[in-house]
């Protein structure tokens, strides 16, 4: 059975391994707005929240990664990642105009791997091939501490919980 979110109301299904709390967090390379390459995943130096939304041009994925532009990037010991389809020269005018400097603003334009080894890749209707809208907190060993998949691809995630999840992980 495959894994569901919905649109305006209306299930829509998704591809790609299904990431839980307690996995391993699935090692992707994406492009940054520099075109420089970026890995997200796996074990590092500092907890990783990572963002994944639909595309920066739309008014929600615009706000929420201004939101965690402003309070995910505080915290000490953490880096965050927003993921999303946009092409590298379209996120960086969006980070431009947008004064996003905190975090940063990953492509999976080229294959869609991150959406595919996450499980947000929206498999069908209108916005198949761009990613739902998920939030997942990722802990210095490389284990998923936290994941939002949110039930409704134009709705904004719980902030708080996933910060809560972010500063405990980097606390550790």
């Amino acid at each position: 059975m495959p894994t569901l979110t919905k649109l305006k109301g209306n299930d829509v299904a998704l591809y790609g391994n299904q990431v839980n709390v307690g996995d391993n967090a699935p090692v992707v390379t994406l492009p940054n707005r520099g075109l420089e390459e970026v890995t997200v995943g796996g074990a590092q130096d500092k907890a990783q929240l990572i963002v994944a939304v639909p595309s920066l041009d739309t008014p929600v994925c615009a706000m929420e990664t201004a939101k965690f532009n402003n309070q995910a990037a505080s915290v000490e010991g953490a880096t965050v990642y927003v993921v999303s389809m946009d092409l590298p020269f379209a996120a960086k005018r969006f980070c431009s105009t947008e004064g996003i400097e905190n975090l940063q603003v990953l492509s999976d334009f080229r294959d869609k791997c991150f959406s595919a080894a996450y499980g947000t890749l929206i498999a069908e209707g209108p916005l198949r091939g761009l990613s739902a809208r998920a939030v997942f907190v990722v802990g210095k060993d490389g284990k998923v501490v936290y994941k939002e998949l949110v039930d409704e691809i134009t709705a904004e995630p719980d902030y708080e919980a996933a910060l809560n999840a972010l500063k405990e992980a980097a606390a550790k």
